[in-house]
């Protein structure tokens, strides 16, 4: 696996994580009572914690790439060769 190939792996999983950690421990305006008046959106976060967010998409997405690479490294898992036309 070159470095490149590493990078793009991690990149997806982090932005896949991210996405998945997002929603969690948010509270509206609307949940919280808040009148946001005209224009605001009731759904909108309060407070979306986002530099803990990305601390934790960071290290879950380091551990779940860590287990991929010790996966793809010892042939943990033999998948079956992709067919080619020799090209």
């Amino acid at each position: 696996m070159t470095i490149f190939t590493a990078l793009a792996i991690y990149m997806t999983i982090w932005w896949t994580v991210l996405f998945a950690v997002l929603p969690l421990g948010v509270t509206s305006h609307a949940e919280a009572g808040i009148d946001l008046g005209d224009g605001g959106d009731p759904g909108a976060p309060v407070d979306p914690k986002l530099k803990k967010k990305f601390i934790t998409t960071s290290w879950v997405s380091a551990i779940l790439f860590a287990a991929l690479w010790l996966v793809m490294t010892f042939h943990l898992i033999h998948l079956p060769a992709l067919p080619h036309n020799g090209y």
